[in-house]
């Protein structure tokens, strides 16, 4: 046989040490938020190759936290137990009242 092998080698899917998996803290602290906060609204954001699919949480006067949650369909199943409005943030964007508490607390940004 020579040097090349026409037989496909078996793809592995390699872990990366950027790979971050939805913990139950991080679904703890989304309802948390939910449950002391008025005006709740949930935004969508995909699976990337750094991170799970997570979902930003943001306020009626625009605090906001982001958690992982693993997959779309955990994040809906959570929004439907509050009564949570679910965007997904690729299409809508963010609300304006994110930008403007964020302006307001510069030192609380990277949440």
């Amino acid at each position: 046989m020579g040097w090349f092998s026409r037989r496909p080698r078996a793809a592995v899917p390699t872990p990366t040490k950027l790979d971050r998996e939805a913990t139950r803290e991080d679904l703890a602290a989304l309802e948390e938020f939910v449950t002391s906060r008025q005006g709740v609204e949930f935004y969508l954001e995909p699976e990337t190759t750094a991170t799970d699919t997570t979902v930003v949480a943001i306020a009626h006067d625009g605090e906001w936290i982001r958690r992982r949650t693993g997959s779309p369909q955990v994040a809906a199943k959570l929004a439907g137990r509050h009564a949570v409005p679910l965007y997904e943030a690729a299409r809508t964007g963010y609300p304006e009242r994110m930008r403007v508490w964020n302006r307001a607390h510069p030192e609380r940004r990277m949440r």
